[in-house]
C-alpha cells in the first residue's frame, strides 16, 4: 500500500481534512479536560529543520510527548544532510529508523524528493512553496471562531508566498472565496492559482480584497532568507498593510489571521493584531491540536 505523505493540502481529500478539523477541536478538549490519550507511545517522529521555527519545532515535539510518543529534533549541523548526503539516502535511513518524517527547508521538490525514497509518512512543516500545517490550524480557528467556511470570503494581504498558496489550495479543499492583494512582482505562482479555478482571484487593491471579507490574513513582508531585500520589499509592501482602516471595510465580525512571527508597523499595526477580531493567539495553539490529528490520522 502506498503511503500517505502530507506534502500540501491537495493530498488529502476534502472530506479528510474537514475530518482533521473536527479531529483537532476533539483533541483540544481532551487536552483541556487533562485527559491522557497516548495512541502514538513507542513511535518515533523525526524532525529535520533546515530552517528555523518556534511554533514548529515546540507543536510538533509537544504533540508527540503527549500521544506518548517521541521527537528528534535533527538540524543541519546534526546530520549528514548538512553535509552533502544526498536526499534519497537521507530518506532511506531516517525512515528506517523512524515512524514519520516532519521537513521545514526551502525547495519543494527536495521534500518532494524524500518523500518519493520513504517508506514512512513525510509531513511538509514549510516550504518556500507550501505551509499546509499552518492551515490545517488556521481552518481550525476559523471553524471554532465562525463555524463552517464553506461560501465565506478571506483576504490575502500581501506577498503572493508559501502562505498564500497554501490559502489558495484551502478555498480549493474548504469552499471558501480567496481575494488576493499582491503587488506586482509579489504575486502567486501562475499554476497554483490557475488549479484553483474561480475559488481564488486576484484583485487590484487590499481595498478591493478586505471590502465584506470574513477573514483578513497577512504575512511578514520579508520572509526567512529575504532579510537583503527588507529595505525595498517595505516600499513595495508599503500600501499593504493591515491595519484599522483595512479591517473597517471588512464582515462586522471579521477575524484576522497572521501565522507569526509578526511585525507590528510594517505588515500588520498593533491595533488589529492586538484587537478584538484578532484570533492569532488561537490559531498558534492549534498547530498543536490540527497537528496532532494529522499524525494521529497517518500513523494509526
Amino acid at each position: 500500500m502506498a503511503v500517505q505523505h502530507f506534502l500540501t493540502l491537495n493530498d488529502l481529500t476534502a472530506e479528510q481534512l474537514r475530518a482533521l478539523l473536527q479531529r483537532g477541536i476533539e483533541l483540544k478538549t481532551l487536552q483541556r479536560n487533562g485527559e491522557r490519550y497516548q495512541p502514538l507511545q513507542n513511535r518515533v517522529l523525526g524532525m529535520v529543520f533546515e530552517k528555523s521555527s518556534t511554533r514548529t519545532r515546540v507543536s510538533f515535539e509537544a504533540g508527540m510527548a503527549q500521544f506518548g510518543g517521541h521527537a528528534i529534533f535533527l538540524s543541519p549541523r546534526d546530520t549528514q544532510l548538512g553535509r552533502g548526503e544526498p536526499i534519497e539516502d537521507s530518506a532511506r535511513v531516517l525512515s528506517r529508523m523512524c515512524d514519520a518524517i516532519m521537513i521545514r527547508t526551502f525547495e519543494h521538490e527536495k521534500l518532494e524528493r524524500f518523500a518519493a525514497h520513504s517508506r514512512v509518512p513525510v509531513i511538509n512543516a514549510l516550504t518556500d512553496q507550501y505551509h499546509p500545517c499552518q492551515l490545517l490550524a488556521d481552518m481550525q480557528t476559523w471553524y471554532e471562531a465562525r463555524g463552517d467556511m464553506t461560501g465565506k470570503t478571506a483576504a490575502w494581504i500581501g506577498d503572493g508566498n508559501n502562505m498564500c498558496h497554501s490559502y489558495i489550495n484551502a478555498a480549493r479543499q474548504y469552499g471558501f472565496r480567496l481575494r488576493i492583494a499582491a503587488p506586482p512582482g509579489y504575486l502567486p505562482d501562475a499554476d497554483v492559482l490557475a488549479r484553483a479555478g474561480d475559488r481564488a482571484v486576484l484583485v487590484d487593491s487590499p481595498a478591493e480584497a478586505a471590502t465584506a471579507a470574513d477573514l483578513v490574513v497577512t504575512d511578514v513582508w520579508s520572509s526567512m532568507g529575504q532579510e537583503e531585500e527588507q529595505g525595498e520589499r517595505e516600499k513595495v509592501f508599503a500600501d499593504y498593510q493591515v491595519n484599522a482602516d483595512l479591517m473597517a471595510l471588512a464582515a462586522p465580525d471579521a477575524l484576522f489571521m497572521h501565522c507569526l512571527p509578526a511585525h507590528r508597523g510594517e505588515e500588520v499595526t498593533a491595533e488589529v493584531i492586538d484587537g478584538p477580531q484578532s484570533v492569532v493567539w488561537d490559531e498558534a495553539e492549534n498547530r498543536l491540536h490540527a497537528q496532532k490529528a494529522l499524525l494521529e490520522f497517518l500513523l494509526t
